[in-house]
């Protein structure tokens, strides 16, 4: 995660880049090499989860509480059809399904 100034004047956006990916989480804008990719809400914010910790494990559980707000062992099936939204917009190989425990957002080799 690093932060890239947008112009020499002006103040510096939060761009979360991993390989050709990039979040700008002051616009709230997604690009996929270069290319504005338009999500949800909720992919976005699932997205949000995942670049804030790249590499890490995230549960189903966690994102349920994070994301959707729930605080109870809810049907986690929510989580598997967003994520499975999600990567058919930014690419399937950069979110890796961790069996048994969640998901993680792969860094780059």
């Amino acid at each position: 995660v690093r932060v890239v100034p947008t112009a020499p004047d002006a103040p510096a956006a939060a761009l979360r880049s991993f390989d050709g990916l990039q979040v700008d989480t002051d616009s709230m804008e997604v690009r996929v090499h270069g290319r504005l990719v338009p999500l949800t809400p909720t992919e976005l914010r699932l997205l949000l989860e995942f670049t804030a910790a790249p590499g890490i494990v995230l549960e189903r559980s966690t994102l349920l509480e994070r994301v959707w707000d729930y605080e109870w062992g809810a049907d986690t099936r929510v989580v598997d059809v967003h994520v499975q939204r999600l990567r058919a917009k930014i690419g399937a190989e950069r979110i890796e399904t961790v069996r048994g425990f969640g998901y993680k957002l792969r860094r780059p080799a």
